[in-house]
C-alpha cells in the first residue's frame, strides 16, 4: 500500500517518470534494428504443364492462354507470371495475399 502511495502523493514526480519512459520507449523503438522483422513472400503456386514437340508460340496459346483466363478470376490473387519453353514445357506462377 505505501508503494501506490508514494505516486499519489508526488503527482509531478509521477507524471515526469512516465514522460521519462515514453522517451525511452520511444528511442529504443527507433534503434530496434530491422533485421528483426522477419520477411514475409506471398504464397504462390505453380502450374506447369508440358506439349511435347509444340514450340513455345503454340504452347502460349493453346495451353497458356486457356490457363491464365480461367485463373485470373481467382480472389486474392496478387500477380500472374507465365513462360513457355522451347521443349514443350510450360510453367506458371501465380502470387497470393497473406491471409
Amino acid at each position: 500500500m505505501k508503494f501506490p502511495r508514494f505516486f499519489i502523493d508526488r503527482p509531478i514526480f509521477a507524471v515526469v517518470l512516465s514522460v521519462l519512459m515514453l522517451i525511452a520507449g520511444g528511442l529504443a523503438l527507433l534503434r530496434l534494428p530491422l533485421s528483426e522483422y522477419p520477411s514475409v513472400t506471398p504464397p504462390t503456386v505453380q502450374v506447369t504443364a508440358a506439349y511435347p514437340g509444340a514450340s513455345p508460340d503454340v504452347i502460349a496459346e493453346t495451353v497458356a492462354a486457356p490457363l491464365e483466363q480461367a485463373i485470373n478470376g481467382v480472389e486474392n490473387m496478387l500477380y500472374m507470371s507465365s513462360q513457355a519453353s522451347s521443349d514443350g514445357r510450360m510453367s506458371i506462377t501465380i502470387s497470393f495475399k497473406q491471409g
